[in-house]
Protein backbone atom coordinates (compact mmCIF):
# COMPACT_ATOMS: atom_id res chain seq x y z
CA UNK A 1 0.00 0.00 0.00
CA UNK A 2 1.66 3.32 -1.06
CA UNK A 3 1.01 6.10 0.71
CA UNK A 4 0.26 9.44 -1.44
CA UNK A 5 -1.01 11.99 1.74
CA UNK A 6 0.39 12.81 5.56
CA UNK A 7 -3.05 12.64 6.70
CA UNK A 8 -3.45 8.91 5.88
CA UNK A 9 -0.48 8.03 8.36
CA UNK A 10 -2.32 9.85 10.80
CA UNK A 11 -5.87 8.21 10.62
CA UNK A 12 -3.65 4.76 11.52
CA UNK A 13 -3.23 6.40 14.71
CA UNK A 14 -6.94 6.65 15.20
CA UNK A 15 -7.77 3.07 13.96
CA UNK A 16 -5.03 1.81 16.94
CA UNK A 17 -6.48 3.70 19.47
CA UNK A 18 -10.16 2.31 18.88
CA UNK A 19 -8.56 -1.33 18.32
CA UNK A 20 -6.71 -0.62 22.03
CA UNK A 21 -10.21 -0.05 23.21
CA UNK A 22 -12.42 -2.82 21.61
CA UNK A 23 -9.51 -5.21 23.37
CA UNK A 24 -9.63 -3.42 26.73
CA UNK A 25 -13.71 -3.52 26.63
CA UNK A 26 -13.96 -6.98 25.74
CA UNK A 27 -11.19 -7.98 28.36
CA UNK A 28 -12.92 -6.47 31.11
CA UNK A 29 -16.31 -8.40 29.89
CA UNK A 30 -14.86 -11.83 29.95
CA UNK A 31 -12.78 -11.22 33.18
CA UNK A 32 -16.53 -9.84 34.74
CA UNK A 33 -18.19 -13.05 33.03
CA UNK A 34 -15.70 -15.36 34.87
CA UNK A 35 -15.95 -13.57 38.01
CA UNK A 36 -19.79 -14.53 37.91
CA UNK A 37 -19.49 -17.64 36.52
CA UNK A 38 -17.05 -18.63 39.54
CA UNK A 39 -19.62 -16.79 42.43
CA UNK A 40 -22.89 -19.10 40.62
CA UNK A 41 -20.84 -22.26 40.89
CA UNK A 42 -19.85 -21.37 44.66
CA UNK A 43 -23.27 -20.42 45.20
CA UNK A 44 -24.39 -23.49 43.33
CA UNK A 45 -21.92 -26.17 44.56
CA UNK A 46 -20.89 -25.34 47.64
CA UNK A 47 -17.24 -25.28 47.35
CA UNK A 48 -14.67 -22.90 46.97
CA UNK A 49 -13.57 -21.60 43.09
CA UNK A 50 -10.36 -20.46 44.99
CA UNK A 51 -8.91 -23.39 46.31
CA UNK A 52 -6.15 -24.88 43.96
CA UNK A 53 -7.80 -28.55 44.13
CA UNK A 54 -11.47 -27.85 44.12
CA UNK A 55 -13.53 -30.83 43.81
CA UNK A 56 -16.20 -29.28 41.24
CA UNK A 57 -16.04 -29.13 37.53
CA UNK A 58 -16.70 -25.95 37.10
CA UNK A 59 -14.43 -24.32 39.56
CA UNK A 60 -11.50 -26.27 37.40
CA UNK A 61 -12.55 -24.94 34.20
CA UNK A 62 -13.16 -21.63 35.37
CA UNK A 63 -9.65 -21.55 36.91
CA UNK A 64 -7.99 -22.81 33.77
CA UNK A 65 -10.09 -20.29 31.63
CA UNK A 66 -9.27 -17.37 34.00
CA UNK A 67 -5.40 -18.61 34.35
CA UNK A 68 -5.40 -18.50 30.15
CA UNK A 69 -7.06 -15.16 29.48
CA UNK A 70 -4.56 -13.57 32.46
CA UNK A 71 -1.75 -13.81 29.87
CA UNK A 72 -3.20 -11.32 27.82
CA UNK A 73 -3.09 -8.01 29.26
CA UNK A 74 0.64 -8.67 28.73
CA UNK A 75 0.69 -8.36 25.74
CA UNK A 76 -1.07 -5.19 25.03
CA UNK A 77 2.13 -2.77 25.92
CA UNK A 78 4.08 -5.00 22.94
CA UNK A 79 1.37 -4.72 20.71
CA UNK A 80 1.16 -1.29 21.51
CA UNK A 81 4.87 -0.28 21.17
CA UNK A 82 4.72 -2.43 17.63
CA UNK A 83 2.21 -0.35 16.41
CA UNK A 84 3.42 3.00 17.31
CA UNK A 85 6.75 1.59 15.63
CA UNK A 86 5.41 0.87 12.42
CA UNK A 87 3.31 3.96 12.26
CA UNK A 88 6.53 5.91 12.83
CA UNK A 89 8.23 3.76 10.24
CA UNK A 90 5.53 4.73 7.79
CA UNK A 91 6.12 8.86 8.66
CA UNK A 92 9.69 8.45 8.24
CA UNK A 93 8.77 7.60 4.85
CA UNK A 94 6.51 10.02 3.87
CA UNK A 95 8.03 12.68 5.09
CA UNK A 96 11.33 11.78 3.03
CA UNK A 97 10.18 11.82 -0.46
Amino acid sequence: MKLQKKGQVFNQIGALGIGIAALTITLVVVFLILSQASSQIETTDGVDCNTTNSASIGCNATNTLRGAVATIPGWIPLIVIASIGAILLSLVAVFRR
